[in-house]
């Protein structure tokens, strides 16, 4: 039988990753974007998937996209929780509420919402068949970010707090609940940040392995999680960052 992925914020970079990846892989994909709809139906066509506008941050449109996908039939073997946004690059005493409140909505409130309503189809409590959920957290948790994006790694911590709860909770009704970690990935968030460029000068001693990673390796992250083979894994950070 076919399994069906849900990966937010698929039209480019990490999570454009994934999209291919599953798709070669053979599942069936479907994943969401919000402004870019030329990329996404890009990548769409590309691979073989299914383009579907949500903005991960609204419990509006997050609402809408599982209607539909329950007016259709649509059960979730797997999501994907991929869409994040950093923000501009500032330290913690630059920081703006305004910039405080998108950072929030999009990489915490989102994704806790996407994972509320995709637990109330995969749990067997519920009649459901299980299912897997893949949280994307950041080894900036581990330095807290500092001159760069301290609210934003703070932010990742907590999904790393809720991907364990939340394990814990529906472990007993067939549902696994993990994330996964980047370390310095060549991303357009990486490009745009500054962190690839300054990567050879600055940055290449903070990795043992001693250098940037590949989006597509941090989609085979993912996908290892979503598998069989990771079958007895739930409430587990894996870090796919070099060694970081």
């Amino acid at each position: 039988m076919t399994k069906t992925v849900l990966i937010t914020g698929g039209s480019r970079g990490i999570g454009e990753a994934m999209v291919r990846l599953f798709a070669e892989r053979g599942w069936s994909v479907i994943f969401t974007f919000v402004s870019n709809a030329a990329a996404a139906h890009k990548v769409a066509t590309e691979a073989g998937a299914r383009a579907m506008r949500c903005d991960s941050g609204s419990e509006d449109d997050i609402l809408a996209l599982f209607e539909q996908l329950d007016g259709e039939g649509i059960v979730l073997d797997a999501l994907i929780n991929n869409a994040g946004v950093s923000g501009p690059r500032r330290r913690a005493v630059e920081v703006t509420r305004e910039v405080l409140e998108q950072v929030t909505r999009i990489n915490f409130i989102g994704p806790v919402l996407f994972c509320r309503e995709a637990v109330k189809r995969m749990s067997t409590a519920t009649g459901g068949r299980g299912g897997v959920i893949v949280n994307l957290s950041s080894t900036a948790t581990k330095k807290g970010g500092a001159g760069q994006w301290a609210d934003y790694a703070a932010l990742k911590g907590a999904i790393d707090v809720f991907t364990n709860g939340l394990a814990r909770e529906v472990a007993a009704e067939g549902i696994r609940v993990n994330a996964v970690a980047p370390g310095y990935v060549l991303t357009d968030m990486a490009v745009d940040g500054g962190i690839a460029a300054s990567f050879e000068t600055a940055l290449k001693s903070d990795i043992p392995m001693g250098r940037i990673g590949e989006v597509r390796e941090i989609a085979e992250g993912a996908y290892w999680l979503c598998t069989d083979a990771a079958g007895y894994v739930t409430g587990t950070v894996l870090n796919v960052a070099g060694g970081r």
